[in-house]
């Protein structure tokens, strides 16, 4: 098995996605954004969700109505700080996201996909090309 780069991430981005750790709610990076673009894993730039897919929950961290693939992330059963949760990680790079509930929007399917934002790292729509993420475009391209 290849061992993983992590040399790139900060204290907070390690503590999340190698030790299973939270960011505070409302005092990280994507919570209230809303640009269009891809949200990659930032452990080794894995597609995980799109803006499309975004929504305001209020609970403080970005949340998602989905994957942009299921087959994408895994989930498993957490059992820590006295609740039964779903975990939701990243199926290459086996990062911490977050955690899936179902209380998210009837209309989106249900679900509520809470992810740290250190997990994540952001591309904009108008920097996929240039950053490898081409392929992508086909997701915000008006109908």
């Amino acid at each position: 098995m290849q061992k993983k780069k992590l040399d790139h991430l900060t204290p907070i981005q390690y503590k999340v996605t190698q030790q299973n750790g939270t960011e505070p709610p409302f005092q990280n990076e994507y919570w209230n954004h809303f640009e269009e673009g891809l949200y990659v894993d930032i452990v080794d730039g894995t597609p995980l969700f799109t803006s499309k897919d975004k929504f305001d929950s209020m609970c403080g961290w970005p949340s998602f109505s989905k994957p942009i693939e299921d087959e994408i992330v895994k989930e498993k059963i957490d059992m820590s700080h006295f609740m039964v949760r779903t975990e939701v990680r990243s199926k290459e790079a086996d990062s911490h996201l977050g955690h899936v509930f179902e209380d998210g929007p009837e209309e989106l399917g249900g679900l509520r996909y809470c992810i740290n934002s250190a997990a994540l790292r952001f591309i904009p729509v108008r920097n996929l090309e240039k950053e490898g993420y081409g392929k992508y475009l086909k997701y915000f391209e008006k109908k």
